[in-house]
């Protein structure tokens, strides 16, 4: 591990308290191992690059030490099966650490950029930045070049948004957590709602918040009590960084506009600002208030843990959730594992009013959290050989399908299929399978082609195309979707085609300064943030309009517009970096 110099204490005080960006979108997998929903479609066969004869893989036996911001509690230690085939074709295994419980590696990476001491492979996510200015990440551009042909033509004409920023264009990560020209075709995310809810209400209509909040309040009143305890209409996960996911973030969505993290930003004229500032969102949060006061939102929203949530799903008795299917799915799993189907949620798009759309299926184009080499590294060259290996045509079947003769086999037709008993496993027992197989589990070492796109051989890339995603639905879910005149979740939602790509990207991506006056002025605004918007939810309805525009007077009093200038000035490079667009 190699050591470089230390930041001021006052710089990696705020690094250390840097908040994840948002992990918005449709993802149906844990975020540590996902494939994003917002790219455009390609359908099209894609042969697979090979690398030259003089340039082939080193496969003698080799550990690279790996650091994931994310968690990964199914994380096996490459004994799995497809683990196993990885280190058997490439003689590469890893010494893995991943983040614990839902920090997003704020604290550990902090830790690194002091000291220097970083592992060979980091998965930074939103801390890209501090370890790039603590000069502890090397630039990918010439290895990528001369050693990834797969990397290359899975990239394609996208290479330009690989690059850091429009003042340092070097190469410090590959994007992997999506999948590229990812067709969705599911949803999982939005407002969710138990089918047994729906079923016994009659499938009635959700499309408002008004909706959701009469469907929730008449089940409530015929069934106060769950399995003898409390029933739970609506609860959320406040804790730490989540608090984006579940109570701030679907104030976008609600009110027809992309998720971006914390800022909104006007299409037209790029202007950046916090979204909270928006007056549509305001309406949201007093929805919010009201869902409070009537003792719908659960009183302990705001002071439970992550595990206190997740057990309370898997209790089965938390009617709706407003969430991602990533964040919740372990409680999910928990109740699909005990038989209880009619349990779990269903997912629509939920809005203020009808003038607004849901736009959780907007694209960004190639715009992802991914995978570093670090200075530590004593044979980069290897390295990146290896990742190149593990986004080949080979690579991406065996992580997204398994091994065959065990996972899937390979019909008189060529087409791969998942034996039944295979599939049940995969759905209702989803740790267990995860952690067996080692599906799932390697999507983030490698590019990788998203939903929708085919190889070389006819077949789909990955598991997550209409035929396998209905035949991994559950009795209940095929009832509620047939009520709804839907296939898959995706259909009650606005598709890709209803928005322009965004120009911007995802900016939860966007690398800003990891010191000086903007992360002096963001710190002070997310714990106002995470202070007020609580208060404001919690507040007396008649004591609502008090309370949040005293939020939003003190986040400018904070600096926010000072913030806000600087950050348009980054979006405004971003774009004109991408589009060649003088700005």
């Amino acid at each position: 591990m190699k050591s470089k110099s230390i930041k001021t204490a006052f710089t990696l005080m705020l690094m250390s308290s840097m908040l994840i960006a948002g992990c918005g979108g449709n993802n149906n997998n844990n975020a540590a191992d996902s494939t994003a929903t917002n790219a455009p479609a390609n359908t099209g066969n894609n042969a697979e690059a090979s690398a030259p004869a003089d340039e082939a893989m080193d496969t003698s036996p080799v550990t690279f030490t790996f650091f994931g911001a994310d968690a990964s509690p199914n994380w096996n230690k490459m004994q799995d099966d497809v683990g196993k085939v990885i280190t058997e074709k490439t003689g590469v295994t890893l010494d893995a650490e991943f983040d614990v419980g839902s920090g997003g590696g704020d604290q550990k990476i902090a830790m690194m950029a002091a000291s220097g001491d970083v592992p060979d492979m980091i998965f930074a996510k939103g801390n890209l930045g501090t370890l790039v200015d603590a000069g502890l990440i090397l630039d990918l551009t010439d290895l990528i070049d001369k050693y990834a042909p797969n990397l290359k033509k899975i990239y394609g004409e996208n290479m330009n948004r690989l690059k850091y920023s429009n003042d340092d264009q070097k190469i410090y990560s590959i994007p992997t957590n999506m999948g590229v020209d990812q067709q969705s075709f599911d949803a999982g995310g939005g407002f969710e709602i138990q089918h047994r809810v729906l079923k016994e209400l009659g499938y009635p209509q959700v499309k408002t918040l008004a909706d959701y909040e009469k469907v929730l309040k008449d089940y409530v009143a015929l069934h106060p009590e769950t399995d003898g305890q409390p029933t739970i209409p609506l609860t959320l996960n406040a804790d730490d960084w989540k608090i984006m996911i579940t109570v701030t973030n679907p104030a976008f969505l609600t009110t027809g506009a992309p998720d971006d993290g914390e800022y909104y930003v006007d299409p037209t004229t790029y202007e950046a600002k916090l979204h909270y500032k928006r007056p549509e969102e305001k309406e949201y949060f007093r929805w919010l208030n009201g869902m409070y006061a009537q003792g719908l939102l659960d009183k302990d929203t705001f002071v439970q843990k992550d595990d206190q949530y997740k057990a309370k799903v898997a209790s089965g008795r938390v009617l709706g959730l407003i969430s991602q299917e990533w964040e919740y799915q372990d409680g999910e799993n928990a109740l699909k594992a005990a038989g209880k189907d009619e349990y779990t949620y269903a997912h629509f798009p939920v809005t203020l009013s009808d003038q607004y759309k849901d736009h959780s299926f907007q694209t960004t184009g190639i715009d992802a959290a991914g995978i570093s080499i670090t200075t530590a590294a004593k044979d980069p060259v290897r390295i990146i050989k290896w990742l190149d290996w593990m986004s080949s045509e080979e690579a991406q079947i065996l992580k997204n399908w398994g091994v065959e003769g065990k996972q899937y086999t390979v019909n008189a037709d060529g087409k791969r299929e998942i034996p039944a008993d295979i599939q049940d496993r995969k759905s209702n027992d989803a740790a267990n399978f995860a952690k067996e197989t080692g599906i799932g589990q390697y999507n983030i070492f490698g590019a990788h082609y998203g939903d929708g796109v085919k190889d070389s051989t006819g077949n789909y890339y990955t598991t997550n195309f209409p035929e396998q995603i209905v035949a991994s639905y559950s009795d209940a879910e095929k009832e509620s979707l047939k009520a709804y005149n839907a296939t898959t979740w995706k259909d009650l939602f606005p598709g890709e085609d209803a928005f322009p790509t965004k120009e911007w990207g995802a900016l939860y991506n966007m690398p800003v300064p990891t010191d000086g006056q903007y992360q002096v002025i963001f710190k002070k605004t997310q714990d106002i943030i995470r202070k007020r918007i609580p208060e404001a939810i919690l507040s007396k309805p008649a004591d609502f309009d008090k309370v949040y525009d005293a939020f939003l007077a003190e986040l400018d009093k904070a600096g926010a517009q000072d913030m806000e200038k600087e950050y348009t000035e980054l979006v405004k490079k971003r774009v004109s970096l991408w589009t060649g667009k003088d700005l």
